[in-house]
């Protein structure tokens, strides 16, 4: 009865092992696995700009698979997960934690905080779980793999611009920043902030107000700015993302001072494209978040078969305006597939 026992015991600490050797199997570059899984972790999950970013994704899994036969590349699948909301920064550690104890093969991350994300990228690396950042840059780029996204500095130099061509004369103009923390938004900012202070004539009466991460809290804070300002006192503003962005806009259209203010905005969605042709917006500068989705995923799988990939990957940044929003080159980008 005890040597039963004895090789019942000994049978389960064989499987375990088993599972554990299954788990490592062919992690990092190089892999032999079968199959690699991605962990795509966007800051969110509401707005269209992680909808074209999650399509990006799925496109590159679908190329990936394309042509894989016997003896061929390992097949790739991508889980898609993240926060709601683009504030919750406990869920998206959260999530970067339970990807790595599942023993994914990589993880694609958009980190909603520049520092409070890099202790989970740490520990994702010294696990043999590599990871790919895109979209907003992490404290610490030893931890991860290459970074995949806009030149977000450049994209705020092209908002200040667009309202410096508007601007001749000069005029008040408002800066309604994102949230802190944010990498991606804070570079924005500043590259608008140094671009327009290169204009004289130009003064900026507002640079340290907060949107928040929904279009709610945008659009209450925008209105509460504008009542602060009154008719005849601003004279252009720049919003840094899609939330702040629109509810902007919403803030506007309500106060009737839509197409009376200069108004650029940073990425599209219908409802701002929509704007634009209104004469609502006089700018969108606009990402390529399919473009990242898609790049993210293939520098991730280069980099688990061994082939080497750049640090700093640029996926593009276009200042999109009335005159130029016919043709087809932009088309495409303020209307991506979701497909």
């Amino acid at each position: 009865m005890r040597a039963n026992v004895l090789l019942g015991l000994l049978a389960g600490v064989v499987a375990l092992a088993a599972i554990g050797c299954q788990g490592d199997e062919g992690t990092g570059p190089g892999t032999t696995k079968e199959t690699l899984t991605i962990a795509v972790v966007p800051k969110g999950t509401m707005h269209v700009f992680w909808k074209s970013v999650h399509a990006g994704a799925k496109q590159a899994e679908k190329e990936l698979n394309a042509d894989v036969a016997e003896g061929a590349p390992p097949k790739v699948k991508i889980l898609w997960q993240g926060p709601v909301v683009e504030d919750d920064r406990a869920a998206q550690v959260n999530l970067v934690e339970t990807f790595i104890q599942k023993r994914v093969d990589g993880i694609v991350l958009a980190p909603l905080d520049s520092k409070a994300l890099v202790t989970p990228v740490r520990s994702a690396k010294t696990a043999g779980v590599p990871v790919v950042i895109i979209d907003s840059d992490l404290a610490d780029p030893e931890a991860y793999v290459s970074f995949v996204a806009t030149d977000n500095y450049k994209g705020g130099v092209l908002g200040a611009r667009r309202l410096a061509e508007l601007l001749p004369d000069g005029g008040k103009v408002i800066l309604l920043r994102y949230q802190v923390g944010s990498a991606s938004t804070e570079n924005r900012e500043k590259g608008f902030l140094d671009e327009i202070a290169k204009f004289p004539k130009i003064q900026v009466i507002s640079s340290d107000q907060y949107a928040g991460a929904t279009v709610e809290s945008a659009m209450n804070q925008a209105q509460a700015i504008l009542t602060k300002y009154g008719e005849g006192q601003v004279d252009g503003i720049f919003c840094p993302n899609e939330s702040s962005a629109y509810g902007m806009l919403r803030a506007l259209v309500e106060s009737g001072r839509a197409g009376k203010i200069h108004y650029v905005g940073f990425d599209a969605s219908d409802r701002l494209v929509e704007a634009l042709e209104k004469g609502h917006i006089a700018g969108l500068v606009v990402q390529n978040p399919v473009r990242m989705g898609h790049d993210g995923v293939v520098t991730m799988v280069k980099h688990l078969r061994g082939e080497p990939v750049e640090k700093r990957i640029d996926t593009g940044v276009t200042l999109v305006t009335p005159e130029n929003l016919p043709e087809p080159e932009i088309q495409i980008l303020v209307h991506p597939s979701l497909e």
